[in-house]
């Protein structure tokens, strides 16, 4: 499921390499702070959320970041995504979380249109600040 999303557009266009795929399931499963979702047509496995469990420093409470959420076309606009964040909300509340967040491409309508649907808003403290903006930069 993974590898589908990354190899797609909105995923970023490239496969994983063969670290990933050699490791992810091991790695994830390791960290205590994250957790993963899925979603099944009968055996086959359709949609994918994976989540890592972070803090907010303001809240003083844990927060869950939805790191990737992948639904395969075939299943896209069925609420196979909508369904997934449903068990998401109700992981991160058995957590303690105060609440939940993700990043999107801004050029992924159609999720954008799935999360502001479900009631994910962009991120801003201040108006006059200006929204919340993420940056990313690689270690070697």
């Amino acid at each position: 499921m993974l590898d589908a999303y990354a190899s797609d557009p909105a995923g970023g266009g490239e496969p994983l390499g063969d670290f990933a795929k050699a490791s992810l399931v091991r790695e994830l499963a390791a960290r205590p702070q994250a957790f993963s979702v899925l979603a099944f047509d009968g055996d086959v496995a359709v949609g994918l959320v994976n989540c890592i469990e972070g803090f907010s420093t303001f809240a003083c409470k844990p927060l869950v970041n939805v790191h990737d959420l992948a639904v395969v076309a075939s299943h896209r606009g069925q609420r196979v995504g909508e369904q997934m964040l449903v068990l998401v909300d109700a992981i991160a509340r058995e957590r303690g979380a105060c609440k939940v967040t993700l990043e999107v491409l801004s050029g992924n309508r159609s999720a954008i249109r799935l999360y502001e649907r479900y009631g994910f808003a962009a991120y801003q403290l201040d108006p006059a600040m200006g929204q919340a903006q993420f940056f990313q930069k690689w270690l070697d």
